[in-house]
């Protein structure tokens, strides 16, 4: 007898029946194969099937009069075989259909097309562990078939439901309508266990990160986050406080909610000179000599001795030099002369600080006024050199995992260093803070917070274009990951090496993936899914330009006066013959 599905289904008649009858064992051990007509066509890559299974941990009372209690052990299609289809000569003519054929020569219809379809088990979900837990035992031959309905898969694949707090909805299942099965990301987990997000240029990633960003500053999260943005690209989030989907009101016992986006222009990214270490003066002052880079350190040591917790700029780092320089001359006993390296020293710091648009000797960005619940800081880094990118990304992390660590220990109570509730640091082309095979100055601090960082309540997102050029310890930190369309085969093979749980079989999806389309995966969902990313509230900034349409633009009935303005020698001058 049919029985009715729990909800009707796009994908799927209205009453729950078998799709197809188990066929074996598949190729591998947790895989197992199944024999559909699938008349519908709903059996594609990628859908969701299950069989069913007495669960033994229900006693049947009544003396087992009743339905007995079942576990429905879901899997995923990854692979589909043809077992029959029409004979070639029906196939000869293309004005004439194959089935018009097959009804001349009395060939059942019926039977036309039957196909073999592998499955990857993934288990019966448990609600009280939020995962799946595979029988280790496939099914046995003959065993009926079906297709998972919607209902079914918006209650397993996901750990939050759709506007629960602490989550975030990035879109829905692919293999279903559009919305029929909400993807919905656990912020909680997304936060505390990292994010990563791979794809080739133009495959959609920074208007995936922007749908996540517009799903923290939603009411139900109201986050705390921060996005390092290297090419202006995220800009267009303060829009935002247009929607009426990122405020509420209040409800008598807490004050309404408005979120807030605050963009920092590339001029307006300061470091203060004095929480500069080391290494970030190496990083600012290339090619300097052994001597250089010994007074550099001895002077660092000595300012900070000197001036302890309070800032200090270019003119007491030039002083600490010089006093440095003439202490080693009295401890040398040769009494070498070191004026000419001192001179370079302090020409060289002049040079580089004392007309920097980014480092200034009392100007920095303030972490109590970046980092706020419900709001998002953007800093925009697209007119900064790349090295100097890499500084202000160090100097931020380091001072923020200090923040948090001090907060967190009791030790700050008030001031710029007191941050009591957790962040969340977006990071795009990442690879250019942890680049593969080399290390820049904001390598050892980001590898620090991706380690250390969920004690302290520090979430870490990294966007990147070529995950091979990405130190893999850092893209293996990230426990939650968004992989959309990758074509290069070093970078798939590097996701595929630095990335645990996400199947061969949905790898090798990677570049068939078409643009918008992400493979999610890790610890913010249940199981890895293929979703369709939804669309996003604000307008995308990080379309690429349209060379010809701007091209014509210029040939609009509207320019050709300035263009003739424009053209027009100086002075009224008709020119000069140059042969003259």
């Amino acid at each position: 007898m049919l029985e009715p599905s729990q909800t009707d289904s796009p994908t799927r008649p209205s009453y729950r029946r078998p799709v197809g009858i188990t066929k074996g064992p598949g190729e591998e051990t947790h895989e197992y194969t199944f024999v559909s007509r699938d008349d519908d066509q709903v059996l594609k890559n990628g859908e969701y099937v299950y069989y069913e299974l007495p669960d033994p941990e229900v006693v049947v009372l009544n003396g087992g009069i009743g339905e007995v209690p079942v576990r429905r052990v879901l899997g995923r299609v990854i692979k589909r075989v043809p077992l029959q289809l029409y004979p070639d000569t029906f196939l000869g003519e293309p004005e004439i259909s194959p089935a018009e054929v097959a009804a001349m020569v009395g060939y059942n219809s019926r039977t036309n097309e039957l196909f073999e379809l592998h499955v990857a088990i993934m288990g019966y979900y448990d609600p009280v562990t939020g995962s799946f837990i595979n029988p280790w035992i496939p099914p046995q031959s003959g065993k009926r078939i079906y297709l998972a309905d919607d209902a079914m898969l918006a209650e397993i694949l996901s750990r939050k439901k759709d506007m629960d707090p602490g989550s975030a909805t990035v879109g829905s299942l692919l293999t279903r309508a559009p919305n029929a099965v909400p993807i919905v990301l656990s912020v909680k987990d997304l936060v505390s266990t990292h994010l990563a997000i791979i794809a080739s240029t133009g495959a959609g990633k920074s208007y995936l990160a922007s749908v996540v960003i517009e799903e923290l500053m939603k009411p139900q999260n109201k986050a705390c986050v921060l996005i390092v943005d290297p090419h202006g690209e995220y800009g267009t989030l303060d829009q935002i406080a247009n929607y009426a989907q990122f405020s509420a009101e209040g409800d008598g016992a807490g004050r309404g909610y408005r979120a807030q986006v605050q963009v920092y222009k590339p001029e307006q990214v300061k470091v203060r000179i004095s929480t500069l270490n080391i290494g970030d003066m190496r990083q600012l002052l290339p090619e300097m000599t052994e001597k250089q880079q010994y007074l550099l350190s001895r002077a660092l040591r000595k300012v900070h001795e000197t001036k302890r917790s309070h800032p200090w700029g270019v003119a007491d780092l030039k002083q600490a030099i010089k006093a440095v320089s003439r202490q080693k001359n009295d401890e040398d006993s040769e009494g070498a002369d070191d004026s000419s390296t001192v001179h370079a020293l302090t020409w060289r710091v002049e040079q580089r600080f004392e007309h920097s648009f980014t480092f200034d000797d009392t100007q920095h960005l303030d972490l109590p006024e970046i980092f706020r619940p419900g709001q998002c800081t953007v800093l925009q880094l697209n007119e900064i050199d790349e090295r100097d990118q890499q500084v202000i990304v160090a100097t931020l992390l380091r001072r923020l995992n200090q923040a948090r660590m001090d907060t967190e220990r009791g030790k700050v109570h008030s001031g710029e260093s007191y941050l009591p509730y957790p962040v969340f640091v977006l990071l795009e082309e990442a690879h250019h803070f942890a680049p593969g095979g080399t290390e820049v100055v904001s390598t050892g601090i980001l590898k620090q917070v991706l380690a250390e960082g969920r004690k302290f309540g520090i979430g870490v997102g990294l966007i990147s274009q070529r995950p091979g050029k990405l130190d893999a310890d850092v893209l293996s930190q990230c426990q939650t990951q968004c992989i959309m369309r990758i074509v290069n085969e070093i970078d798939q093979k590097s996701v595929a090496a630095a990335i645990e749980g996400v199947g061969r079989d949905l790898l090798g999806n990677l570049p068939a993936l078409s643009k918008g389309q992400v493979i999610v995966a890790g610890a913010a969902v249940n199981t890895p899914v293929i979703c369709r990313v939804r669309t996003r509230y604000t307008q995308h900034g990080g379309e690429s330009k349209d060379a010809p349409d701007l091209w014509q633009q210029y040939f609009n009935k509207d320019t050709p006066e300035s263009r003739r303005r424009s053209d027009a020698p100086l002075n009224g001058n008709r020119g000069f013959n140059m042969m003259r």
